[in-house]
């Protein structure tokens, strides 16, 4: 059992506590949650659940059993794409059940780990099995990511990731037709209030803003051009799917499981499609651009013959 004891710093009052403790001791959310729900946080004597609120100055008590810390296992992905390289950055074409960076829970590959068993060496800020990662994609999304190589490229994508100075276009097959058929979706996103592993609409939540373009219609769904503003967790999936729209083949925010079957589909229709910024070393702006993979190409080829 390890344990630490401290005061609530003022930046993070007002914080979620399962938010605030996995940044102080660098845990996961998950992880951070599992030991909120142990009992293993108190706040003044008092146990603490994991959307209470944390005010400046309590004295916290955080207890909790280690677990093995996630690794970084080299491992050959056979369909993960090299978009670009050079000696800064590496871009790269991220297949569906591919996770970002190793976690506590996933067995699975990642991108890091087919990084390291290509041969590639990335940079070594952040968390060591997040290093290098500036963004994510879900494991159920493909497309374009870029991973930094240096320190000084983490420094200055993390930036203009955090300052919305990145391009980030994604393409998606949503269920029904959204009306307007291009609009903006302004609404805050945090955890889901009944399933720590969803995200949702709240009021305390984070800015969350999507732009969105119908590109092709079908009977019972649409091609959309999604372009992000901000980069939340699962923001296009929640977005759309409180719209009354969800992503096609997206059981977890309430896809039609017969339309995913009718389409071959057993992931989520959401591909990150185009990925701009500026380059962090010539300082000239730089765009990548993936075309669909199999399954979604498939998709889109039944949706056309309907």
């Amino acid at each position: 059992m390890e344990s630490r004891s401290l005061f609530v710093p003022d930046g993070l009052a007002g914080d979620r506590v399962d938010s605030a403790i996995a940044k102080l001791l660098g845990f996961s959310r998950t992880f951070a949650a599992d030991v909120i729900e142990a009992g293993g946080v108190l706040l003044d004597g008092r146990q603490l659940a994991k959307s209470d609120r944390l005010p400046a100055g309590g004295w916290l008590e955080v207890s909790w059993v280690s677990k093995t810390d996630p690794v970084i296992v080299p491992i050959v992905v056979a369909d993960l794409g090299i978009v670009y390289d050079d000696d800064d950055i590496v871009v790269i074409d991220k297949p569906a059940g591919v996770a970002a960076h190793p976690s506590i829970g996933w067995e699975g590959p990642t991108v890091l780990g087919a990084l390291a068993g290509a041969g590639f060496r990335v940079a070594t800020s952040g968390a060591a099995e997040r290093a290098g990662i500036v963004h994510r994609l879900d494991v159920g999304t493909s497309g374009l990511m870029v991973v930094a190589k240096t320190e000084t490229a983490y420094t200055a994508l993390k930036r203009a990731f955090h300052d919305r100075e990145v391009d980030k276009i994604y393409h998606a097959v949503v269920q029904g037709h959204p009306d307007p058929l291009a609009g903006t979706i302004d609404a805050p996103l945090g955890r889901h209030p009944g399933a720590s592993w969803k995200f949702a609409i709240v009021a305390d939540g984070k800015a969350s803003v999507t732009h969105y373009e119908t590109l092709e219609a079908f009977p019972y769904a649409a091609l959309l051009e999604i372009e992000l503003e901000t980069g939340r967790t699962h923001q296009i999936r929640v977005h759309m799917a409180a719209q009354r729209h969800p992503c096609v083949g997206d059981a977890m925010y309430g896809a039609d499981p017969t339309i995913s079957a009718r389409l071959g589909l057993t992931r989520q229709w959401l591909h990150a499609k185009r990925l701009g910024f500026e380059h962090p070393a010539t300082r000239e702006y730089v765009q990548f651009e993936s075309e669909y993979p199999a399954d979604l190409q498939h998709a889109l080829e039944v949706l056309r013959a309907d």
